[in-house]
């Protein structure tokens, strides 16, 4: 056996705090119950239908009666915000996006519907024109590129119809410059002062969205004239410093709220945003994140509850308030049960 020389004995032992469950939970420094969670869900026309996603398992396309069960059954569990995005048919699709601003469209009927048999739910719209733009993009195109300005009045309008559903929270996921201000001025014109604004504030042209694009089908289209990506508005991954930027923007504009999206791989941008503003931080743990982690326990290579609780509390630790995850139920019901 090989001998050591003498060595001191350390009198700081940090594994004092770590022999017990009873002793890591007194010292546990991020606690993450479901009330904290966002559910983001995917509404369709019909009635009685559920549609699978075939790049995010275990999610689906609703209908108005499905989802409404499902927000009941994630109501029981804690989780009580969700985030609603239309599936529309492809024949109400336009270049001008028209269709945002049906008082009647999809996502509006979903939200007086939603308001009137779940009162207590709080609801979250997604203001962005890529689900009702046949181009796919968030903004209007013209000659190939993005009109910020004239999109940023749609934007108020559309925010304006949400609220007069009912939504508690609209959530301008767009990226244009100056949306915040004009939609803060366009719902306190119409009376919706107390309509909160969740702006995703830094949102990373990412390879992380192909999911959520096949349930939307609102990826851009390959036309002429048409920008292929989304990197003249969505931010450059390369990018940390031009985070603080928008998000003194948006705080300066009138936002309640600040999102980071993705999550994981800006888990530095949330932290960075946590030091800068007074604000709550959102984060969204995206459909390609979600989709990596449910692949991988589909194959036995992950043990899905642990590593998903893993990301999330990373994501928590980070900074994050609050957290868009489609794992929300999932995790309500791991946290019943152990009280993570």
């Amino acid at each position: 056996m090989t001998s050591f020389p003498d060595l001191p004995q350390p009198w700081r032992r940090p594994r004092r705090l770590r022999r017990t469950a009873v002793i890591r939970g007194l010292v546990r420094e991020t606690r993450l119950t479901p009330d904290r969670l966002v559910l983001p869900l995917f509404v369709m026309e019909g009635e009685k239908v559920s549609q699978p996603i075939g790049a995010m398992p275990g999610q689906a396309r609703l209908s108005i009666d499905r989802l409404i069960t499902l927000c009941s059954q994630a109501l029981d569990l804690g989780v009580g915000a969700f985030a609603l995005f239309p599936a529309i048919d492809p024949s109400r699709k336009t270049p001008d996006a028209g269709e945002a601003l049906n008082p009647d469209n999809l996502l509006c009927r979903t939200v007086s519907t939603l308001k009137t048999e779940l009162p207590n739910a709080c609801i979250v719209t997604d203001i962005a024109l890529d689900p009702y733009s046949s181009v796919g993009h968030d903004g209007l195109v013209a000659q190939g590129a993005i009109l910020n300005d004239e999109t940023v009045e749609l934007l108020a309008k559309m925010a304006v119809l949400h609220a007069e559903a009912g939504a508690d929270i609209v959530a301008p996921s767009d990226m244009m410059d100056g949306r915040v201000a004009a939609i803060r001025a366009a719902l306190d014109a119409a009376g919706a002062t107390d309509v909160a604004i969740i702006s995703y504030t830094v949102k990373y042209a990412s390879a992380f969205y192909g999911p959520f694009r096949e349930a939307l089908d609102s990826a851009p289209v390959d036309a002429e004239d048409v920008p292929q990506d989304k990197k003249t508005y969505q931010m450059d991954p390369a990018n940390a410093r031009e985070a603080s930027i928008e998000a003194m923007l948006d705080e300066d504009e009138g936002a309640d709220m600040l999102m980071v999206k993705p999550a994981l791989p800006y888990l530095d941008i949330i932290a960075r945003l946590r030091m800068a503003t007074e604000l709550p931080i959102a984060a969204y743990q995206v459909s390609g994140e979600y989709a990596m982690i449910k692949a991988a326990a589909a194959n036995g290579w992950l043990d899905e509850q642990a590593s998903m609780t893993e990301a999330l509390l990373g994501i928590a630790r980070a900074g994050a308030d609050v957290i868009f995850t489609y794992a929300a139920l999932d995790y309500a019901r791991w946290w019943r049960e152990s009280r993570l």
